[in-house]
């Protein structure tokens, strides 16, 4: 009694190991039937094209507890067994339905399922170890547990396969809603930027087919006048007037401009947009020097574009307000950083400007838009935008943005 305790014992703790897969829980009886028979040789093997899913198809343990996996080294009454097995030619008449095949030194045990025979336990005992029944009873008991086992094995890894097939699929359908998220994101601010650059090009040409066509008539105009008028103190006056329009032209132009730069070549890097910005349509007086520190490196398309417009804006102010001769743009790039300064030689004051941007952002209205503006880029962007006294003389404009360290290339 106590060995047949202690042999359901060890087969206890061999179909524990259902959970941890198929090859386990084989090795796992293969040992429990040797341990109980002690046993010089157990096979174990299973009927072809059954138990589809069970690896291995056979395990062989020899004499000193090595499993012997390849069957052309074992002996031949061993592999004989095995192969039948395999074939499911074993014995199964009436007699063997309800007792296993035995000798005083070798047993074999079907393992059954619903009925059926799917495979079978091969022992073979030292001389000194007969084989009774209660040998015969324990291990029917490993057979039948056995093939249980190893049919919920084939469900739990069936289970764990569609489990994962389900958790990728979910992950595959999050990703691609995620990105659906994205296009749709992106195709809103496509549009809402086609949007906004049609109105601006609408204003553009009214500032083009009105405002300055008018500016320009009235230089005509005044040039007329001058020319019939002797006296020099009118002449003085209207030299005043004609130099007026000139620079009201020129501030349209630079508006007009403005409004219908769409964001930069997409060939382009920031450095060459500034480049060009400061070219183009500024005022003949007003002279614009751009510098470049440190080793440019690209940024994401957005935050160019936005320092771009901020650069662009501040450029405007100064030579629509500054009454400005100098502005120098500076773009240094460090690790973790970009600063864009805009400074000049104007009359612009620092504190004017941040009072006039808080009380823009105070009580939102037309005037000051493009501080608030330049401010709102910059916080997007993760950065700040200040607003000091420029060695100059004028007023600098500042904007630091955070940005990753490039990778260091001479690190093998």
């Amino acid at each position: 009694m106590r060995r047949v305790i202690h042999a359901l014992d060890r087969i206890s703790a061999a179909l524990v190991r259902t959970m941890e897969g198929s090859e386990a829980l084989v090795r796992a009886v293969v040992e429990a039937a040797a341990n109980h028979l002690s046993a010089e040789w157990v096979a174990f093997a299973i009927v072809d094209g059954e138990l589809p899913d069970a690896a291995p198809r056979h395990l062989v343990r020899g004499p000193d507890g090595a499993e012997w996996p390849d069957l052309a080294t074992v002996p031949v009454r061993i592999r004989d067994h095995v192969r039948h097995v395999h074939l499911g030619d074993a014995d199964d008449d009436t007699d063997h339905q309800h007792a296993a095949e035995v000798t005083r030194r070798h047993l074999h045990v079907p393992v059954r399922l619903d009925g059926k025979v799917v495979g079978g336990f091969i022992a073979w005992t030292p001389e000194d170890r007969e084989i009774d029944a209660t040998d015969q009873s324990v291990l029917r008991i490993l057979a039948g547990q056995t093939a249980a086992a190893l049919q919920n094995c084939a469900l739990h890894e069936h289970s764990a396969r569609l489990y994962a097939r389900a958790t990728s699929q979910a992950d595959d359908l999050k990703a691609r809603n995620d990105q659906l998220l994205a296009t749709q994101a992106e195709l809103g601010a496509a549009r809402q930027r086609e949007v906004l650059d049609e109105e601006r090009h609408r204003i553009a040409r009214e500032l083009h087919d009105s405002v300055t066509q008018y500016a320009l008539s009235a230089g005509m105009h005044i040039e007329l006048v001058r020319s019939e008028i002797d006296d020099e103190r009118l002449r003085g006056q209207l030299d005043t007037a004609k130099d007026l329009t000139r620079r009201a032209v020129e501030q349209l132009r630079s508006a007009i401009y403005a409004l219908n730069e769409r964001d930069g070549c997409a060939d382009e890097d920031l450095p060459s947009m500034l480049r060009r910005l400061s070219g183009v349509h500024m005022p003949d007086e007003l002279r614009v020097e751009v510098r470049i520190g440190g080793k440019p490196v690209a940024l994401p398309a957005d935050c160019e574009q936005s320092l771009f417009r901020i650069a662009g804006e501040a450029l405007f102010n100064t030579a629509v307000h500054a009454d400005a001769s100098k502005a120098v743009v500076r773009l240094a790039y460090t690790c973790g950083q970009v600063r864009l300064t805009i400074s000049d030689d104007g009359r612009g004051s620092p504190d004017a400007v941040r009072r006039s941007l808080r009380v823009s952002v105070a009580t939102p209205s037309g005037e000051h838009r493009g501080l608030v503006n330049m401010q709102t880029r910059a916080r997007e962007l993760g950065g700040s935008l200040t607003f000091r006294r420029a060695r100059l003389g004028g007023l600098q404009v500042q904007v630091d943005v955070p940005v990753p360290c490039a990778p260091d290339r001479s690190t093998p």
